[in-house]
Order: structure tokens, then C-alpha cells, then sequence
């Protein structure tokens, strides 16, 4: 199982070697990376994906072949998870790089795409009943950019804060912007609800540009609930009644505990049920 990757248009071993020492994306994290959930040959919001694959890719003046179609990239994804035998659900990494070259050139025309998959535990529809415990990340500060929101192979503030998490005994870690307010967490971004509304950091803080929050903030307002786009402050969120973080493979994951805050979950775990399900 998972012996099988997808590179430029062939499935091949695992194991055989794609990438030189002169790989911009190795050697500048000059690329853009996309994590997508495949549930029984369904892939919720994958419209999403390719939305923000396509958009960071014109950010970054990097081009794919005329063939990769939305349409080719599903089919791939779909045709890998078989090769795997990956029958439940799967978690699907598509990466592309821009191919060989040095700083102020590159000697291929298309960038290359690597697709992986492999099996997805199977709570990921779970609501997580105990919570998360997370923290804010010291000593690191994201920019706000055009790159900002690009879910880019360059991705080391959010590597220091895991690292912070893990050694602190976190759940997550989140991440501020030069203004000391609250982007988003290492892999997911962050909601949070004061009295019976809810708020997010806008775009323009500096978080990635999250599938499951896009999808929510459109789908909220259709079912009656208040939401609102606002920056957040680590203040902010010791004043809040709930707190929860989205991504694409899990869905909403509630946050028990945020520094010396504890939160409840009422909102949250309606939101769950009506949102991601089980």
C-alpha cells in the first residue's frame, strides 16, 4: 500500500528519485502545495483546491502543461488512490515545483507536479470531544503579501510553529503577522465566536487562504448564522466564548483551551454536525 506516486504524468515507485540537487523547490521553496480529501472517489470541495492552486500559481508566474485540467488532476488523484488499493478515505498531497534552474532562471518551461496519496485515519469526521489546547508560536512573524495566502512549499514560519507545539505538549501553535495579530494555525485557520457571532482574520492578516474556510464563510450565512471577517488578537481570543480551526481534511476541530482560557462548545459542535457530519 502507498507504493505508488504520481510525477509529471506517470505513476511510478515510491522509491525512484525526482527531484536533482538543483530543484528550485528544494533549493527555495519555489512552489505551491495543495492537501485534498478523497472520501469513496469523492473529493469535497476540489473546486476550491483548483481555485486556489490556479491562483497561486499566477502569483508565482509558473506554468503546467495545457493537459492538467481539472478534470486530468481528479482523475489522477483517483486513479493513484486505486494504485495505492486505498479504498476508504485518503489524504491526497499535490505538489508542484518549478523545475530546475538558479535564482533568476530556470532552465525547464513547465513546472513539475507530484501527487501522493495515502490512507486518512478514519476519525477524521470524528468530533473531537476533548479539544485542542494551542498557544501562539514566539519569535515568528509573517509578512502580509501577495504570497501571504498562498499555501506555498516555502513554509517555515508554520515548520517553527509545529516544532513550538510539539515541544510545549500543543495541540497547534498559531501564527502572528508583523502586527502581532493572529494569521492562523500550522495547518488550519481559526474561528472564533463571540456571543452569537462568528469571526474570522481576514486575508489581509497574512493566513493561507484556507478551502474549509472559504467554504464556510460562504455556506454560514445560508443557514442563519452571523459572520464576519475581523482581525484577531491574542486578546481577542482570551475574551472569546468558542474557538474552533478548519482545514480541508478534518473539517472543524474544537479548541478546548487557548493559554489559561477555557472554552465551551455548544456552537461548535452544531456547527460540526451540520457542516462536516460523521
Amino acid at each position: 500500500m502507498n507504493n505508488w506516486l504520481f510525477y509529471n504524468g506517470e505513476v511510478i515507485p515510491v522509491e525512484t528519485p525526482i527531484i536533482s540537487a538543483n530543484n528550485r523547490g528544494l533549493r527555495f521553496g519555489d512552489g505551491l502545495f495543495e492537501t485534498i480529501k478523497v472520501i469513496r472517489g469523492e473529493m469535497p470541495l476540489f473546486h476550491l483546491h483548483m481555485e486556489r492552486l490556479t491562483k497561486g500559481l499566477a502569483v508565482l508566474n509558473t506554468q503546467l502543461p495545457e493537459k492538467y485540467t481539472a478534470d486530468y488532476i481528479s482523475q489522477a488523484i483517483l486513479e493513484l488512490c486505486n494504485r495505492n488499493n486505498i479504498n476508504g478515505a485518503a489524504r491526497v498531497r499535490l505538489t508542484v515545483v518549478r523545475g530546475n534552474g538558479t535564482l533568476f532562471a530556470t532552465d525547464e518551461l513547465f513546472a513539475s507536479i507530484i501527487i501522493q496519496a495515502e490512507p486518512l485515519a478514519g476519525d477524521y469526521l470524528v468530533f473531537n470531544e476533548t479539544g485542542l489546547i494551542i498557544d501562539v508560536c514566539p519569535g515568528i512573524q509573517k509578512s502580509c503579501d501577495q504570497l501571504s495566502n498562498l499555501k506555498s512549499n516555502n513554509y517555515l514560519p508554520y515548520v517553527m510553529a509545529a516544532q513550538y507545539a510539539w515541544q510545549h505538549q500543543l495541540n497547534d501553535c498559531l501564527v502572528l503577522n508583523a502586527h502581532n495579530r493572529i494569521c492562523d494555525g500550522t495547518i488550519a485557520n481559526v474561528f472564533r465566536v463571540h456571543q452569537n457571532s462568528i469571526y474570522t482574520p481576514p486575508l489581509s492578516e497574512g493566513g493561507v487562504a484556507g478551502v474549509m474556510r472559504q467554504y464556510l464563510l460562504t455556506e454560514l450565512p445560508k443557514a442563519g448564522y452571523t459572520v464576519q471577517e475581523k482581525i484577531c488578537t491574542p486578546e481577542d481570543l482570551e475574551t472569546a466564548n468558542e474557538v474552533f480551526l478548519t482545514n480541508a481534511l478534518f473539517g472543524i476541530r474544537w479548541v478546548r483551551q487557548f493559554r489559561n482560557k477555557i472554552y465551551s462548545n455548544k456552537l461548535v459542535t452544531i456547527l460540526h454536525s451540520q457542516f462536516i457530519g460523521s
